[in-house]
């Protein structure tokens, strides 16, 4: 387990921070800001966990915990030497896709098929849902980035692609199971 008794090292000072295997990088390393983009999906979804309730919030609960394990993930390179580790490092799993998968495919059986594109918004808890998809995407397209110059666990780079489609599907159950979405009306302002 971690214990932070002291919040600032100074040690990042001069712009570098420390990788999960000890590696010191530029803070706008491609890594640093693919993890750091997760940790800010975090954030966010954190403001929409205060609109949600029930099996909802027990949803999101279990993300963010994922979260912080994709974090883990993500700011450990060197994934060829984790067996050499003094501690398995953690990485993400194919049970987390699948579990995102099934989360999907459960919210959206009840879904009226949509016949337009969406605008984010509606209900709090759909427009945050609909923050964490776009901030989701971003920390996608910095982990593929990273993943086209040195090697990323597939899982994370899979979930991270479904995690932005399960947002997108809690949205519209936030909006009354899709009979609240705001609809994109192509051209409707010229």
């Amino acid at each position: 387990m971690v214990v932070l008794s002291k919040i600032y090292t100074r040690t990042g000072d001069k712009g570098d921070t420390a990788l999960g295997n000890g590696t010191r990088v530029a803070k706008h390393d491609l890594r640093v800001q693919a993890y750091g983009t997760v940790d800010e999906v975090n954030a966010t979804l954190g403001l929409a966990r205060l609109h949600a309730d029930g099996d909802m919030a027990e949803a999101v609960a279990r993300i963010q915990n994922d979260l912080f394990d994709l974090g883990a993930d993500l700011c450990r390179p060197d994934m060829e030497k984790d067996a050499e580790a003094d501690y398995p490092p953690l990485r993400m799993s194919d049970a987390q896709v699948d579990r995102l998968e099934a989360e999907i495919d459960a919210m959206n059986a009840d879904l009226t098929p949509l016949r337009s594109f969406i605008l984010p918004g509606g209900t709090p808890l759909a427009a945050h849902f609909h923050l964490c998809r776009t901030v989701s995407r971003r920390a996608e397209r910095l982990a593929v980035e990273l993943a086209g110059h040195e090697p990323v666990n597939d899982a994370a780079l899979r979930y991270l692609n479904r995690l932005s489609d399960w947002f997108f599907v809690a949205g519209r159950i936030a909006n009354g199971n899709g009979a609240d979405d705001i609809l994109w009306v192509p051209g409707a302002h010229r």
